[in-house]
């Protein structure tokens, strides 16, 4: 099998390959083109690299991700999200690749009372979710592929909420954090072995997959205080307290019984993939 993975200097991109590779696949069968090899906005260049390289699987990571700069860039941000999906998705379709695309809970509005199913109607605030809804809308015109909605993504290989907790609490003994944006973090390392898993059957369709349990921020970060024996006083405040150009869904609790529906399996619960991931980042600065 021949994996063709787009973003992957990012976080999940990065977790995909070492999956791939901790499964025994040769580095020959991973194509992980970086921006300048493979400009996903540009349709020569992806029929080039996908041509050469014919994949069995892609694996679409690649994003536009600053939820705040989309709202000043929207030309921009619907070129790499939209017309860039739709350029995989075409050239998946010329060599009859799978494709498994990573969207995310920013297409729903955050006001629904409860948990969103994946058969919900997504509505999404903003110019970041609502390319990567049209990103979807692409997806979903071919057979063969997986759309996945994640949230709160955290990874060795990249900047994420965790990291700038840690980086703040080095100058910092009290923070304002949201407290009624509630959702669930999902580690890159997990995911991973799921996109992995889910890449190798032909259950198609809409998941989420996200680690489980449900928290807000300012619960995330005070698990992350706590566990790195850290003494940062967290100030728990609202939304309309902390002024951004975009505006976030508060409620980003996905139902994952799809996973279970389907034959596959939840992801641990959230606060331990952070136990976990404390480990790798202190293995990661010792090894550097």
């Amino acid at each position: 099998m021949r994996y063709l993975i787009t973003g992957s200097e990012g976080q999940l991109g990065y977790d995909i390959i070492r999956e791939l590779k901790k499964r025994g696949i040769n580095d020959n069968n991973i194509i992980a083109p970086t921006l300048e090899e493979m400009d996903i906005t540009d349709i020569d260049q992806v029929e080039n690299v996908v041509l050469a390289s014919s994949p069995d699987i892609i694996f679409h990571c690649a994003a536009w991700t600053n939820v705040d700069l989309a709202e000043e860039k929207e030309d921009l941000v619907y070129k790499v999200n939209v017309e860039g999906t739709k350029n995989l998705v075409e050239m998946a379709r010329e060599v009859g690749a799978k494709i498994i695309y990573i969207s995310t809970d920013y297409v729903f509005d955050g006001k629904k009372e409860g948990i969103y199913d994946v058969k919900d109607m997504p509505n999404p605030l903003g110019v970041y979710g609502k390319t990567k809804f049209l990103g979807e809308v692409h997806t979903m015109e071919y057979s063969k592929s997986f759309i996945v909605r994640v949230s709160w993504v955290f990874g060795i290989n990249g900047n994420n909420f965790v990291k700038k907790m840690l980086e703040l609490a080095q100058t910092k003994d009290e923070l304002n954090i949201v407290s009624d944006q509630i959702g669930s973090p999902t580690y890159t390392v997990d995911l991973a072995k799921l996109l992995v898993d889910m890449s190798e059957t032909e259950k198609y369709g809409i998941y989420h997959a996200t680690n489980s349990g449900y928290c807000s921020w300012a619960e995330f970060a005070k698990y992350i205080f706590e566990t790195n024996n850290l003494n940062v006083k967290v100030n728990e405040i609202k939304t309309s307290d902390y002024k951004t150009k975009a505006e976030r869904p508060l409620n980003s609790k996905l139902d994952k019984q799809i996973l279970l529906d389907k034959g596959f399996y939840l992801l641990p619960e959230w606060k331990d993939a952070i136990i976990r991931y404390n480990e790798e980042l202190k293995t990661n600065i010792n090894t550097k």
